[in-house]
């Protein structure tokens, strides 16, 4: 398979956010970065990841900020390259497109329009996945264009490799939850990581937390003992039997520091 398009998902609509991600994760000419709905966490996403391409919703109600926002941030980033921006949007109003378009917004896909699916918003960028990516190689040198493939390796790739040494399932409801809490322990301490991954994905923290330690205790209930004293080495309290999900994710996020 040719290189896969680096796409971060800006949506505020808690079902098209999840058909999106489907979509992508189905997919091999495109790769998922991450998922936001709050326009801050979007701009640190941008410079982390350097995605190829944006699918952003003007109207982030639920998670904070807007689509316009987030493309004022972007005018104003030092980045090796512009990505892609595809604005997908419920908002009609023609002046609110014309200032999405003066902020650099590529395309405009209206919500309201004959046919439309979240799907059909990935599927508009795997058509252009190949324009793209050449714009993106004719980078100039030395602008650390390989960064989004670094990234992605240390931010996803490994983390994946780690669960699927334990046996976490890739079926389950906190899987994604677990490597994006991951990603955010790797950048340092988060007060509530539980509320942050809900906001991505409109959940509430309680939902998010249950999903996580589930997906971990299962891991523990059926990955032979042998393997799970093989790959995860760190003590486990005697009475609960399984990691909690801090332990867990920090676990996880030293041993990749150390392997840096």
């Amino acid at each position: 398979m040719d290189q896969a398009l680096l796409v971060l998902l800006v949506e505020d609509d808690p079902v098209a956010c999840r058909e999106m991600v489907e979509c992508m994760e189905s997919r091999e000419d495109i790769s998922l970065v991450s998922v936001t709905n709050n326009a801050r966490r979007a701009a640190e996403l941008i410079q982390d990841f350097h995605p190829d391409a944006l699918i952003l919703d003007l109207e982030l109600h639920q998670g904070g900020g807007n689509g316009l926002q987030v493309l004022e941030d972007l005018r104003r980033m030092d980045l090796p390259w512009k990505p892609y921006v595809l604005v997908t949007t419920n908002n009609s109003s023609a002046m609110t497109h014309e200032a999405a378009r003066n902020l650099g917004a590529d395309f405009i896909m209206s919500k309201h329009q004959a046919g439309y699916a979240p799907q059909e918003a990935v599927h508009f960028l795997a058509l252009l996945r190949d324009g793209i990516l050449r714009h993106r190689r004719q980078a100039p040198a030395g602008s650390g264009r390989e960064a989004p493939e670094v990234l992605r390796k240390k931010l996803a790739s490994r983390i994946i490799a780690e669960l699927n040494q334990i046996g976490v399932s890739t079926k389950a409801v906190g899987y994604q939850y677990l490597i994006d809490a991951i990603q955010l322990a790797l950048k340092g301490p988060t007060p509530n990581v539980c509320a942050a991954i809900g906001q991505s994905y409109g959940k509430s923290p309680a939902s998010v937390e249950r999903a996580m330690q589930n997906a971990i205790a299962r891991a523990w209930r059926t990955t032979p003992i042998e393997d799970l004293l093989r790959y995860y080495t760190a003590r486990i309290s005697s009475e609960k039997g399984v990691p909690t999900i801090t332990e867990f994710i920090y676990y996880y996020a030293a041993k990749l520091k150390s392997a840096d």
